[in-house]
């Protein structure tokens, strides 16, 4: 049995058990509830709006981590202008406790 869920303008396939990496839903420990995308179960498999309204996909946050920094620098010729800047993207990461029916 498995889910496919869409948080953050991205979609991930889950099973429980899993821990996946999504942007930032909140503190450590705060139960999260995923909007299902697809759900798989055996020959059973939902895709429609109205199939997935009974589907539940839950999660826990365990932590909060960040991303790979990203560089940037940025300049205009002739005018001794320069800038540079940089970014970390904070995430969290998401455990699958419950898929099913609800």
């Amino acid at each position: 049995m498995y889910a496919v869920v869409a948080t953050g303008g991205k979609q991930y396939r889950v099973s429980e058990g899993e821990v996946i990496t999504t942007e930032l839903l909140g503190p450590a420990g705060a139960e999260v509830e995923l909007r299902p995308v697809l759900y798989v179960d055996g020959e059973v498999v939902l895709a429609t709006p109205g199939e997935l309204a009974a589907v539940a996909v839950k999660g826990r946050v365990v932590s909060e981590t960040k991303g790979p920094k990203i560089r940037g620098f940025t300049y205009k010729s002739k005018s001794n202008q320069r800038r540079n800047w940089g970014h970390r993207q904070r995430h969290s990461l998401v455990e699958i406790t419950e898929i099913g029916m609800a």
